[in-house]
């Protein structure tokens, strides 16, 4: 798993071609297509402070970009890691992990799920 701190979001950008933009413009992968293609969702989840989802992987990875709030990632066996608004975080094909809010507080984040899910047991409580 790969978080991304929003102050770091934009020091990685690559030029983009000048023949498809006017002025400059600069991107950064944050997922990229896999052939054969899988079924790809984009959907905005909010948790409730305290909510979080169970353990689970999605087939093809999954991307994270924090939109409200502050909240808490884990990947299998890793610690549980804070993330924070403007954060984009990238989970690996098959990566089982979990996401949610703390306890003291709301999280929303944007959240493009490419494959199936395969869902497992409750995840633990966050930390705070």
């Amino acid at each position: 798993m790969e978080i991304t701190p929003k102050d770091r979001a934009l020091a990685d950008l690559k030029p983009l071609d000048p023949a498809h933009f006017t002025g400059r413009a600069a991107a950064r992968d944050l997922l990229v297509a896999q052939k054969p293609a899988l079924p790809t969702t984009a959907i905005v989840v909010r948790f409730e402070p305290g909510a979080r989802n169970h353990w689970h992987s999605h087939e093809g990875g999954q991307v994270l970009y924090v939109i409200d709030g502050a909240g808490w990632v884990q990947v299998r066996r890793g610690a549980p890691q804070r993330i924070r608004l403007g954060d984009a975080v990238r989970a690996e094909p098959g990566e089982e992990h979990w996401h949610g809010a703390g306890r003291s507080g709301p999280l929303a984040h944007i959240a493009i799920n490419v494959g199936e899910a395969r869902w497992l047991e409750e995840s633990p409580e966050p930390p705070d």
